[in-house]
């Protein structure tokens, strides 16, 4: 008789958020136990709501800068907890700068006691307002450590440092570069330009374009983004420096709203606001050593996510494709 092997236990923290409910439903389909972490202060818990069906699915409510509660076994964790969102990491920047080192050091040293793998959800603004274009991980970056946005860039590499820290002393640790991801389960209210955008159309808004809509980013559908993190996680031996996951494919801001106009019917003109303070001008992965490494490349184009995530955002919003083409809430 063939032994039954124990399933492997994985913790998610952030795992109410955006990417992180879509990385709890993976994980679950694949066989997994998971424990999803979050102090839903901007995770929500309509994301998450459907897993608990799952007997392999539990949710803790815990902070991350707090002591972490006893969570038995841990074979691999996966740190999602921060804001992501300009308007949500400035909301209260000193939580989310302590949310990205206090945070990772807990998590950090969890793994360590453990022995499990781990997992950083790093980010593209890690590099800044870039000068070299497309990004390779061993670009140091051009961030203004000063500015409004400095507490999630700044946040985001000293919880890399950390990781790598941790590495040199023995712990498993990956740490993957996020860049511009979009898809269902996406906050209507989180300020990111694709859900900006889609919502803003199905609901009789002008669409807005900050600055000239010249400037330019690649978008990732979350389902192609979850693969990445996942085949990261999994692949042996562990990359020694960080990973870029994005899409290389780049548009610009216009070129998106001008997709969004296209896609749903009676979708209103832009309208320009002023670009936010060191927003950056061009922002695309070199994703060489996610190909040579995971044999990863994102396989959703554009305009197939685009169709998906507002098909999404009407059934979320309640709005019949009637109501959105006469633009009406």
């Amino acid at each position: 008789m063939t032994p039954t092997l124990p399933l492997r236990t994985v913790l998610v923290a952030g795992g109410a958020g955006f990417i992180g409910s879509h990385l709890c439903e993976a994980l679950l389909a694949g066989g997994a136990r998971v424990i999803c972490l979050d102090s839903f202060l901007t995770g929500r818990r309509e994301t998450v709501q459907p897993l608990l069906n799952n007997r392999g699915f539990s949710v803790v409510q815990a902070e991350v800068t707090e002591p972490l509660p006893d969570l038995g076994r841990l074979d691999e964790i996966y740190n999602l907890a921060s804001p992501a969102s300009p308007p949500r990491y400035q909301a209260d920047p000193v939580h989310t700068m302590m949310t990205n080192v206090i945070g990772t050091r807990n998590l950090l040293a969890l793994a360590r006691a453990q022995g499990a793998r781990y997992l950083q959800a790093s980010t593209s603004e890690v590099y800044g307002d870039p000068e070299q274009h497309p990004q390779p991980e061993d670009y140091w970056g051009h961030v203004n450590c000063t500015g409004p946005r400095a507490c999630y860039d700044e946040g985001k590499r000293a919880a890399e440092a950390l990781c790598w820290d941790h590495a040199r002393m023995g712990t498993d640790v990956r740490v993957a570069r996020i860049f511009n991801t979009y898809g269902p389960q996406m906050d209507p209210e989180d300020g990111r330009i694709v859900s900006n955008l889609i919502v803003q159309a199905l609901t009789g808004r002008p669409l807005t374009i900050y600055g000239s809509g010249t400037q330019t980013r690649s978008f990732c559908y979350v389902t192609d983004m979850v693969a990445g993190l996942m085949a990261l996680m999994a692949v042996d031996p562990r990359p020694e420096g960080p990973v870029n996951l994005g899409n290389p494919f780049e548009f610009t801001i216009l070129e998106l709203a001008e997709q969004v106009q296209a896609l749903i019917p009676g979708a209103l003109p832009h309208q320009t606001l002023p670009l936010p303070q060191d927003d950056p001008k061009m922002r695309r992965p070199d994703i060489a050593r996610a190909q040579a490494l995971l044999g990863w490349s994102p396989e959703v184009p554009l305009a197939q996510g685009l169709k998906a995530t507002a098909d999404w955002f009407a059934r979320h919003l309640g709005i019949e494709p009637a109501e959105a083409a006469k633009g009406r809430i």
